[in-house]
């Protein structure tokens, strides 16, 4: 079901308002919602046409060591190890460290970056060395 309404929705919310008025059928109801929803709502088809789950969270929701590790997809260990550096801030919940999703969301874009700039330089340099990358 989802995928049979991805197309003919992706292809309807295209345009260049800000806002979308949609039209539901059963109440002959029309509705004025900002396009940034209908995008997210996008998103969600894709995603459960493809058979995974989503979850939607708050920016300011505080995570576990465990979620946030699920979330950059690296271990455990390797979260905590990022979080007593200091690489990420977050605080103390009793014993347990809590993290903002904010804050792994920074990281995560920062590291991003980082990664496409040394793609860059690789292959500016294999350029220059004529490696053979056309």
């Amino acid at each position: 079901m989802a995928s049979e309404s991805l197309f003919s929705f992706a292809t309807a919310i295209k345009g260049r308002d800000d806002n979308v008025t949609i039209h539901i059928q059963e109440s002959q109801e029309s509705i004025l919602i900002p396009r940034k929803a209908l995008e997210l709502l996008s998103f969600i088809l894709t995603n459960m046409a493809e058979g995974k789950a989503t979850s939607l969270l708050p920016t300011d929701s505080d995570l576990s060591t465990q979620q946030g590790a699920d979330l950059l997809n690296v271990s455990r260990p390797h979260i905590v190890k990022l979080l007593e550096q200091g690489t990420i801030p977050f605080k103390k919940v009793g014993s347990h460290r809590r993290i903002l999703l904010a804050d792994l969301l920074t990281y995560q874009a920062a590291q991003q970056q980082q990664r496409q700039q040394s793609l860059q330089f690789l292959a500016q340099q294999a350029q220059e060395l004529n490696l053979g990358y056309e």
